[in-house]
């Protein structure tokens, strides 16, 4: 599948929407029958409990936005109070002995030196930042995935190589076995085939042994859960190869994607946006604030000899706060913002070199791994046709057991190779798209 780069306007909304299509809670959906590496990302964008996490940290922040966005709109508030009271301590004449009032209060902020718009926009900024954050870890989780993925698939691969050299091996002893039985050779060259075959058994079982721990590293970075307490709990089929697919990548392309779709990146970018805004708040207690009122009052008074009397009616105006000093606690509060703007800004660019060097590490190891794969390959078909003179030239009485032992030995280390190099290829590949911000699966599901 092509990678799918974000354009830089529109990762955030993406993040946004993804974080949007699930519920709080996550219900496990059924594994399909076959599982291929696409399948395994699908489901942990879903399962994946680091993505969850991320999602829930934009609601969050869309909670703060909501909050803070309140400020700009009319408040309505209703307060009201009763009591009750003996005539002998009543005061008044004549004497009231109850009383309630209902007031019906709207206000809404007129000025307050920027501070309300500067806080909705530096609300909105972090909640972007946190929308990349979201991305930043759906990249890494995919990077995870398709890691672990890989390696199931080497060690399944390493499982069928050990159990091709066992046959090999098996082979070796069956001929041994026969020329032994013809007078050619001495129970010493069956003995020894004994021995190598029997040698290539831990191989295998730990071949074994490393697919099944593969396998449960792949259901913890894709969020499967564990069945109930003493129950089986089949994992499906894996699907796929280590397959070698080469492809080119230019160093100052490179570069430059990364700088335009990192969200890593974008999401510096927002905080020190946010950061901007922030100092805008704190100045914004330099100046007074202003709001609009408007009260409607409803009172009833009840009299000691039975009577009472109810009254209500309107209020509006104006109200007026500027604290013209406050202990330099205004000034402490810009010099903190201006701090926390300098420290996203550096964050920035310290992060831009981080990536600048993460790029070339992987740009540098895919080309290892291209090599690796081209030699492997080479000695692959090198190993097979030593092999096949080894056996013809022990029939022909030309070549001993060991020779032939010995192109086993170096067939098997071939194709291991083989396998190693495939595998970092993928992982190396995997690598680098992520280091240049291209995710490789659409996340519409």
């Amino acid at each position: 599948m092509n990678p799918i780069s974000f354009p830089r306007a529109l990762g955030c909304l993406v993040a946004l929407s993804i974080a949007g299509s699930l519920s709080a809670q996550v219900q496990p959906s059924e594994l399909p029958s076959a599982l291929d590496v696409t399948g395994a990302i699908r489901y942990a964008l879903d399962h994946n409990y680091a993505i969850l996490q991320a999602r829930e940290q934009i609601k969050q922040q869309e909670g703060v936005l909501v909050q803070v966005t309140s400020r700009s709109i009319p408040n309505v508030a209703v307060n009201s109070g009763y009591s009750k009271n003996s005539s002998s301590v009543a005061t008044s004449n004549p004497q009231v002995t109850s009383d309630y009032s209902v007031q019906l209060q709207a206000s809404q902020v007129l000025f307050s030196g920027g501070g309300v718009q500067a806080s909705i926009k530096q609300a909105k900024f972090i909640r972007d930042a946190a929308a990349y954050d979201l991305e930043a870890v759906i990249n890494q989780s995919i990077l995870q995935v398709r890691s672990v993925f890989y390696n199931v698939l080497l060690a399944r691969e390493k499982i069928k190589v050990q159990e091709e050299n066992i046959g090999l091996y098996t082979r070796q002893l069956e001929d041994a076995q026969n020329q032994l039985n013809s007078g050619i050779v001495s129970n010493f060259e069956v003995l020894r085939a004994q021995v190598a075959l029997a040698n290539q058994q831990p191989g295998l079982i730990t071949a074994r042994n490393d697919y099944r721990v593969a396998i449960e590293q792949l259901r913890q970075v894709m969020g499967v859960p564990s069945g109930p307490r003493g129950s089986t709990s089949v994992f499906p089929e894996i699907s796929g190869t280590l397959d070698y697919t080469p492809e080119t990548f230019d160093l100052d392309s490179a570069l430059a994607q990364a700088h335009d779709h990192r969200p890593e990146l974008l999401s510096l970018q927002s905080r020190s946006q946010s950061g901007q805004q922030a100092v805008i708040q704190a100045k914004s207690t330099y100046y007074p604030s202003l709001s609009a009122v408007g009260t409607y009052e409803w009172v009833g008074l009840g009299f000691a000899h039975g009577s009472s009397v109810s009254k209500n009616g309107w209020l509006v105006g104006l109200q007026s706060s500027w604290a013209i000093f406050d202990g330099r606690a205004t000034e402490g509060k810009i010099r903190q913002a201006r701090s926390f703007e300098t420290q996203s800004r550096l964050g920035l660019e310290s992060e831009q070199l981080v990536i600048d060097v993460e790029v070339r590490q992987a740009l540098s190891a895919l080309e290892e791994a291209n090599e690796l794969v081209t030699a492997s390959k080479k000695t692959v078909e090198l190993a097979e046709e030593s092999l096949r003179l080894a056996q013809v030239r022990y029939h022909t009485g030309k070549a001993t057991q060991l020779d032939v032992l010995t192109s086993q030995v170096d067939l098997t280390v071939a194709r291991t190779n083989v396998l190693k190099a495939n595998y970092s290829y993928s992982i190396a590949l995997a690598t680098l798209h992520k280091a240049i911000g291209a995710v490789d699966i659409t996340l519409k599901n």
